[in-house]
């Protein structure tokens, strides 16, 4: 885990920076984190639908926000998340 961040991502593995790789199928995602202690692996699969990922022209690695990382874990498209508060009146 260490030289994949180190060597494949060029970042520090130990910074606290969780890094999130989907699966080819899109239905598989992994979280590797450092937490001072040690490495931990997450792993999550969706029961129906795919991961929403966005896409780097480039090939480099994306950084994303924390409400981001939060939606693609929920399996929720986050270019168009659902309005949750739904308007009573018009007008």
């Amino acid at each position: 885990m260490n030289s994949l961040a180190l060597k494949g991502l060029g970042r520090d593995p130990h910074a606290g920076e969780i890094f999130c790789f989907r699966g080819r199928q899109g239905d598989l995602v992994k979280l590797l984190w450092h937490d001072g202690v040690g490495m931990s692996l997450y792993a999550k699969r969706l029961e129906a639908g795919k991961f929403i990922w966005p896409v780097s022209q480039s090939g480099q690695a994306v950084q994303v926000s924390a409400a981001q990382l939060g939606y693609r874990l929920e399996g929720i498209d986050w270019r168009n998340p659902p309005w949750t508060q739904r308007p009573e009146k018009v007008g």
